[in-house]
């Protein structure tokens, strides 16, 4: 039976495809030697993290092989979920290679195995998590907590064995400092660590290191695989060869990391949107710098506004204008003082803000849905330069009103959401789950639900 596609002309990397301007190839053949090679690959699928679905590989006749096969390169070379269907909004770029000529190639070279290895993601990243995922699995299966949960619960100023494997969480969550975590003494400092988690996290802050503070500390080997296994999918359904000058903003850990010609460039911390106005995973560009902006309430969150009162309006610089509640530029802007524009359907941007004290905060899912920058005005600074428009930028910001510069060329923005980070030795970390968005994947992925870190946050303001 021949495969589907396979006359059509491939092009070196096997994953794109070019016209069929030559005779037709040869049949591609599903032979001994590459059935074995297809099923030799999905049993190693746990290097992918995909150990707990099935991807058969004993089909009989060539059709069902076939399909088999394009099933798991799809899973490698896209990912094995679609995020457009797990989410209601995701437009971050992702890879579509042919995979039909792809395998058609393949099985012409007798080389399955090696066609099906170049289609996952191969950056020092996706490897390291690759590699921490089989050292859990191959962990006892059990789902034993890392701080033993037995005994009294630890108070401030005792001494518990407990408390160094408590002071390493609490690091990994960025509570707190790696240079505080010592000993067996439960410090001042570490207190007014877990104070700040217990309230984030909904709890009454009183620094007792009870049940609830080891629910969110513990995580078991199989909650960290889980949280491996789905942080590999989601660089699965990134282009592998993202725009070499870009923003990523990672959801999950709020922040910011600008790319400049293949290089990190700028990296710093922003506030996005709060659980149940969750920023949403775009792919959008900047186009335009805005000079003292004014901003025009949406109607969304309208009503918060407008039952502050006339007073409250006035003072704030907001009046009703074309039936739209407007702030006019200036230092209590809920914009701050420069937006960065972008081009999408949601309405979602990068902008500065009045409230500087949100950047304080470890848990920054505090915004209406947009994305405030930590020194706004210095990452507007830094884009105006690198792009050429220093001298108009710096003659917008003078005139006090709003005014929009172009730049030259639109940067990507792609607001991702990773809950996987590494360390300074390129270790991975397990972070929390802020919106809960691991659960469906690690669900679609076959994974039994894992522990939620969930914090529970408000808006501080009316800002976007």
């Amino acid at each position: 039976m021949l495969l589907a596609g396979c006359s059509i002309s491939v092009a070196p990397d096997n994953q794109t495809t070019s016209a069929n301007t030559g005779a037709p190839a040869a049949a591609a053949h599903w032979t001994k030697e590459t059935r074995a090679q297809l099923r030799q690959a999905i049993d190693a699928r746990a290097a992918h993290g995909l150990d707990q679905m099935a991807f058969a590989s004993n089909a009989g006749d060539e059709a069902g092989v076939t399909q088999q096969a394009l099933a798991y390169a799809a899973a490698l070379a896209r990912g094995a979920t679609d995020p457009t269907k797990l989410y209601e909004v995701y437009t971050v770029p992702r890879p579509n290679p042919d995979l039909r000529a792809g395998l058609a190639n393949a099985l012409r070279a007798n080389d399955v195995k090696g066609w099906l290895a170049s289609l996952a993601p191969a950056d020092q990243n996706y490897t390291r998590l690759s590699k921490a995922y089989l050292a859990l699995r191959q962990q006892p299966g059990t789902p034993t907590p890392a701080i033993p949960v037995h005994g009294e619960a630890i108070k401030p100023g005792a001494v518990d064995p407990r408390v160094a494997t408590i002071a390493r969480e609490l690091v990994v969550l960025d509570y707190l400092d790696q240079r505080s975590a010592q000993g067996d003494r439960y410090t001042p400092t570490m207190a007014k660590a877990v104070q700040q988690m217990q309230a984030d996290y909904g709890m009454k802050p009183d620094g007792v290191i009870g049940s609830a503070v080891l629910a969110i500390l513990n995580m078991s080997d199989t909650d960290r695989a889980r949280a491996i296994a789905i942080a590999m999918e989601r660089l699965r359904w990134l282009e592998r060869t993202p725009p070499a000058t870009r923003i990523d903003v990672n959801l999950a850990a709020a922040r910011l990391t600008y790319w400049r010609d293949g290089k990190i460039a700028d990296s710093r911390k922003v506030v996005v949107g709060e659980p149940d106005r969750e920023t949403p995973q775009l792919g959008s560009p900047i186009f335009r710098l805005v000079a003292n902006p004014t901003w025009t309430i949406p109607r969304s969150i309208e009503g918060e506004t407008a039952a502050k009162g006339a007073a409250y309006l006035k003072a704030n610089n907001i009046a009703r204008k074309d039936g739209w509640l407007v702030q006019q530029p200036g230092p209590k802007n809920s914009l701050g003082l420069v937006k960065f524009d972008m081009l999408n359907d949601q309405a979602i941007y990068l902008h500065d803000t009045p409230a500087k004290q949100l950047f304080a905060m470890i848990q920054r899912q505090r915004s209406h849905g947009c994305v405030r920058v930590d020194d706004a005005l210095g990452f507007a600074e830094i884009l105006a330069h690198d792009e050429g428009v220093t001298d108009q930028w710096h003659q917008a910001r003078a005139t006090g009103k709003e005014t929009f510069v172009k730049l030259p060329k639109q940067i990507p923005v792609r607001m991702l959401y990773q809950t996987v980070l590494f360390d300074d030795a390129g270790e991975p970390i397990v972070r929390n789950d802020p919106y809960g968005w691991d659960d469906r994947v690690g669900a679609a992925l076959g994974f039994k639900a894992g522990k939620a870190l969930r914090v529970e946050t408000r808006a501080s303001d009316e800002g976007p």
